[in-house]
């Protein structure tokens, strides 16, 4: 009887997982692709990293972090025994047996998905893709990315898709800064359009996941991860919606969530801020809502929800100019103290952070605005270029007493409020963080 080399190529990967001999390849080492690395070589996998940013490659090959949450002594114990190596050599690909693509998914001015790093890299893995291999994109997107945009690259190789090359999307779901959940204990969903692929997902993370959740398709797997994120949004954009509408009242909304939550049933708290950041929440609503227009639908309360959220920064500069005009000062000329550049409390991550906006705005304002955030430190964003202002070397007493205001964007642990509020004349306040301050409460102003 023939052996059918099809199923080998197949057996191949299950056995190498189940064996640890299988090597992963990670092609992004950003805020999602290093972590996965990560868990990957703690399981005792070997695994080469792909970036085309040489200086990550080099930071990451001398023992170096540029992720908070990923310290150098993590990067220099993947390293050990040569598990982790970083390259920017995209032929190389043909050493490894899994590839997951973990590479920014953007919307570019229009708000349109752009996704050009998605083809670029499908593009650059084709000349070194052989047999055997699995690929899966891990990067958010809408659903249908993986089937009409990677898989006719993919084709291009000659090679049988679910027989000699396994496809599959696989969503992220770090939530960097939150200890209650290690990467290896967030169920991993899986999603491919044949079952050779699926059973070559399952059994690659199976072996670094506790748990995996497979789905019949791609584009459940993709929808997945966009619902998972529109809920999100949804839910900030209604608390968002909701404490402005307490701000004309004269009510603290940050008191009446938290007497809601104390409901034990039908009822999960969402807390306003000063927008959305992050890679993923922001930008989902509106990838879904262009990706619907090609079925002729509407997704009206989803685009309602991303317009709350994108129209929060300018409410906040607003509120800044509101409470400064109170004290007899105008915004045009104000020194302002922006206190947090990350888009979540104790993290590095500034991707689509709300400070960034405010800061840009605040300053076309004619502001004269001053930043810190302990976690973020000579911060160049592709976005904005080189931020405006003047960025503060630390936090002391005079620096606070410099300014007219100090508008607290991120609560970070690492703020001393009480400190804050001591030393400053008026503090805006979008996060509550000033909620245990005690003394000179007259100075603060929830925003």
């Amino acid at each position: 009887m023939a052996l059918d080399v099809h199923h080998t190529y197949l057996d191949s990967i299950i056995k190498k997982t189940e064996s640890k001999t299988l090597t992963a390849g990670v092609v992004g080492l950003g805020y999602v692709g290093l972590p996965l690395a990560h868990l990957f070589t703690a399981q005792g996998f070997r695994v080469v990293g792909f970036d085309i940013d040489a200086t990550k490659v080099q930071k990451l090959t001398r023992g170096e972090s540029y992720i908070r949450h990923l310290p150098e002594a993590t990067i220099r114990e993947m390293r050990e025994d040569d598990r982790f190596t970083a390259v920017s050599d995209f032929s190389q690909i043909s050493r490894v047996d899994a590839i997951s693509i973990c590479v920014p998914t953007p919307l570019d001015k229009a708000k349109q998905p752009d996704l050009t790093a998605v083809r670029r890299t499908t593009e650059s893995l084709v000349p070194f893709l052989r047999a055997g291999q699995l690929v899966i994109l891990e990067s958010t997107t809408y659903p249908g990315t993986t089937t009409e945009v990677m898989l006719p690259i993919l084709q291009k190789t000659g090679l049988k898709i679910g027989e000699e090359l396994f496809v599959g999307y696989s969503p992220e779901r770090e939530d960097p800064g939150n200890p209650h959940f290690s990467a290896r204990a967030i169920p991993k969903v899986v999603g491919a359009n044949d079952p050779n692929s699926r059973r070559a997902l399952e059994a690659f993370y199976g072996a670094a996941f506790e748990r995996i959740v497979p789905v019949s398709s791609c584009e459940v797997a993709e929808m997945v991860k966009v619902l998972e994120n529109i809920y999100r949004c949804v839910n900030v954009a209604l608390v968002n919606e909701l404490k402005l509408l307490c701000q004309r009242m004269n009510l603290n909304v940050w008191e009446v969530i938290d007497a809601a939550k104390t409901k034990p049933f039908g009822f999960q708290a969402f807390y306003p801020g000063p927008g959305l950041g992050g890679h993923c929440i922001p930008i989902d609503p509106f990838y879904l809502s262009w990706k619907a227009r090609e079925f002729d639908f509407t997704t009206r309360f989803i685009e309602l929800a991303g317009e709350v959220n994108t129209n929060m920064p300018y409410e906040v500069v607003n509120r800044v100019s509101e409470y400064l005009g109170a004290s007899g000062i105008c915004l045009n000329g104000a020194h302002i103290l922006v206190l947090g550049l990350a888009y979540k409390k104790n993290v590095d991550d500034c991707r689509e952070s709300p400070s960034i906006k405010i800061l840009k705005i605040l300053s076309e304002r004619g502001a004269k605005v001053s930043y810190f955030d302990p976690h973020v430190k000579g911060y160049v964003s592709h976005r904005y270029g080189r931020l405006p202002g003047t960025e503060l070397p630390d936090l002391n007493p005079e620096a606070l007493a410099q300014q007219d205001a100090s508008l607290i964007l991120t609560d970070h642990d690492a703020f001393d409020f009480e400190q804050i509020v001591e030393n400053s004349r008026i503090v805006i306040d979008t996060r509550n963080a000033t909620a245990k301050v005690r003394n000179g409460r007259e100075k603060i102003v929830l925003a």
